[in-house]
């Protein structure tokens, strides 16, 4: 499988704009799964009653370009939904069918927890044999949520994570790789949003045993996963059959 990730430097609140650069950008690209940044068609705002979809727009265009590229999309968007704000993480195949998840961990250093309300289900997409377990950005920083119960074979990390905490971003992508046992892509933004905030190229791909697995061009990262390989490698290291039993609270 190929996946190809997208190091957008978005334009702050202009979904116009932001979807004509995106379909510039991948005009000429193939592969089976596109990435696209935390919030890809506004930036990381905190003012969801001007920004928020309303008329899934970001779903929409997710849905056009699943069609016209025969693949499958994914990125987060902010939305509304009987009255409360949500970091909805899309998923998109090509014939149309969408699986999302609510961005759970709610980043308070920025009041992102007082104006958007926290997801509630920990989320597993199936495609193409791979089964991906989604997260947005601060998601990151809370392992628990994210262990692998064996039920599933990668993570997606899309993100808006500041160049003054990349180290921390870098080293806990290639950390969720190594305990899970699990491809990871972790996709960031690139810019300076409207807050003045500036985000340095940053994207990953890591194997399981933590190794860099992709190639970069402009702004774009590329990985090729192969699920034979990942079985071959947990089957000869099975550090996931010691795992610990839990159960996370507060999940539906």
């Amino acid at each position: 499988m190929k996946i190809t990730g997208l190091n957008s430097d978005i334009i702050w609140k202009n979904k116009t704009v932001n979807f004509q650069l995106i379909e510039k950008e991948l005009q000429n690209e193939e592969a089976d799964l596109f990435l696209l940044p935390e919030m890809f068609s506004t930036g990381f705002c905190m003012d969801a009653s001007e920004v928020s979809d309303r008329n899934q727009e970001s779903l929409g265009f997710l849905k056009k370009m699943a069609l016209e590229k025969n693949a499958a999309f994914c990125g987060s968007a902010p939305v509304e939904e009987d009255g409360k704000f949500y970091n909805r993480m899309y998923f998109v195949q090509p014939d149309s069918h969408v699986d999302f998840y609510d961005k759970r961990h709610l980043f308070s250093f920025s009041g992102e927890d007082k104006v958007y309300s926290k997801g509630r289900e920990r989320v597993i997409v199936s495609y193409k044999g791979f089964r991906f377990l989604l997260q947005v950005c601060y998601d990151l920083r809370f392992p628990v949520f994210a262990r692998n119960n064996d039920d599933y074979d990668a993570i997606l990390y899309v993100a808006n994570w500041p160049e003054k905490r990349v180290g921390a971003w870098e080293h806990l992508l290639k950390a969720r790789a190594i305990e899970n046992l699990s491809y990871v892509f972790g996709l960031n933004r690139i810019g300076t949003d409207g807050n003045d905030i500036f985000y340095q190229e940053s994207s990953h791909s890591f194997f399981a045993d933590g190794k860099e697995i992709s190639e970069k061009k402009g702004n774009l990262i590329s990985s090729e996963w192969s699920l034979e390989e990942l079985k071959d490698f947990r089957n000869h290291f099975r550090f996931l059959d010691d795992r610990d039993d839990f159960d996370i609270l507060g999940l539906d």
